[in-house]
């Protein structure tokens, strides 16, 4: 595809965005429901789609956690329709009023949310964010463009022909959901330079991906480029919380950004703690990997490189380090940490406070697993994924993270003096 063809796409969603914008909540919901029922209806399709990408992919040599990313069966399938399901029913996150102010001059001045306008989604691997992205979007009145990648293209395809045949039942520009079917990275470069037709650009995949679109766009980036996540268990916690905290952040799901990719433990408890732990992840299939004070503990475990400290797995690996106090966990942190997700178990309310303030990432999390970083978890529906930036949002962005605002002003004749 030529430049010309990708800024026609952007032109066309461009378009779409100014109607969608328009569009009553009601008008909107109902259209994500009818994407949710031709999902549904169009399973067999997708499966059958999704079954000719897995087999190149594994003819490529795709590793577990990819190939775990990409496969779709019935049960992913149901949580796709569900996930849109649940977005027709969360509140409207348009036209909230989010200040008003009265002038002395009679000016009443309201802040209002409004769509951003229109998304490029850049992704890997995952075809449910197919779905995902456009639901979300749909409600917040952006139109979106999505670019899935090589591996899922046939699966990606799919799903977006169900979500255009339900937009076209409702009277919905196909444009407002757009899919670019060309895998070559080229065009994702022209996409890049289209800070005229669209606003945001939000990446969805590995580091290499994140990178490259941080350092090419000349549009604005809502991001995170690692999850390189910790666990801190103090020397207060309850050992057997500990354990199955960690045990959640690390095995229930190692190939997504909020696992656990570094144990820190506190001193006093490593001895006593790190066994039952060491015998929990075992069982799991998780391979450890130690600093010298708990190589120590651990006989026979693999030493840690000062590499590990800063590698996000994605994978049954998890490096360990023993620390003396919650400080000490904190500069860990502080020096290799991609301010994602981090978690403290401890009893001890002081220390949580100490470890929670210092700890500069998007989500902090006492007494719970990483795992719970999740848009979905927090009540949000679905999200477009987890950013890491300080400006616009941060954490998992779901609806309201979609929008931006607008000032209405109004008056009855009032002219600046």
């Amino acid at each position: 595809m030529s430049l010309i063809l990708m800024k026609r796409i952007a032109q066309e969603a461009k378009d779409a965005s100014a109607r969608l914008s328009c569009l009553s909540a009601d008008d909107r919901n109902a259209a994500i429901r009818g994407m949710a029922k031709q999902i549904a209806s169009d399973a067999d399709a997708i499966l059958t789609a999704n079954r000719l990408d897995m087999r190149d992919a594994e003819r490529a040599g795709l590793n577990a956690a990819m190939l775990g990313r990409l496969r779709l069966d019935e049960k992913k399938i149901e949580a796709m329709v569900r996930g849109l399901e649940t977005i027709a029913k969360l509140p409207d996150p348009l036209g909230r009023e989010l200040e008003k102010i009265v002038r002395p001059n009679g000016l009443h001045i309201k802040k209002i949310s409004v769509p951003l306008g229109v998304l490029l989604i850049i992704y890997e691997s995952r075809p449910n964010v197919t779905a995902d992205c456009a639901g979300l979007c749909v409600k917040s009145g952006n139109a979106v463009i999505l670019r899935g990648g090589r591996e899922a293209a046939r699966s990606n395809a799919a799903i977006h022909d169900s979500i255009a045949t339900a937009l076209k039942k409702r009277g919905i520009a196909p444009a407002a959901v757009s899919f670019v079917e060309s895998t070559d990275r080229k065009d994702v470069e022209h996409l890049l330079a289209l800070s005229g037709e669209i606003d945001v650009v939000i990446p969805r995949g590995g580091p290499s991906l994140m990178k490259t679109v941080s350092a090419k766009s000349k549009i604005p980036v809502l991001k995170h480029l690692d999850g390189i996540c910790h666990t801190f268990v103090d020397r207060d916690a309850d050992l057997a919380m500990a354990v199955r905290i960690c045990e959640n952040a690390k095995a229930q799901n190692p190939g997504v950004c909020n696992a656990m990719e570094t144990l820190l433990v506190d001193k006093p408890v490593a001895a006593k703690f790190l066994p039952f732990l060491a015998q929990r992840m075992k069982a799991r299939g998780v391979e450890l990997r130690g600093c010298a004070e708990t190589q120590k503990i651990l006989k026979g475990i693999k030493a840690a490189s000062e590499k590990d400290w800063s590698t996000e797995y994605l994978d049954l690996i998890l490096s360990v380090r023993v620390v003396n106090g919650v400080e000490a966990a904190v500069e860990h942190i502080r020096k290799y940490g991609s301010k994602h997700s981090d978690a403290i178990v401890s009893e001890n309310a002081s220390t949580r406070t100490r470890f929670s303030k210092a700890v500069d990432s998007a989500c902090v999390f006492e007494n719970c697993s990483t795992r719970f970083n999740d848009g979905g978890e927090f009540g949000m529906g679905a999200e477009m994924g987890i950013s890491t930036d300080k400006l616009h949002a941060r954490g998992p962005v779901g609806l309201r993270e979609l929008t931006t605002y607008q000032y209405i002003v109004s008056g009855h004749g009032q002219i600046r003096e």
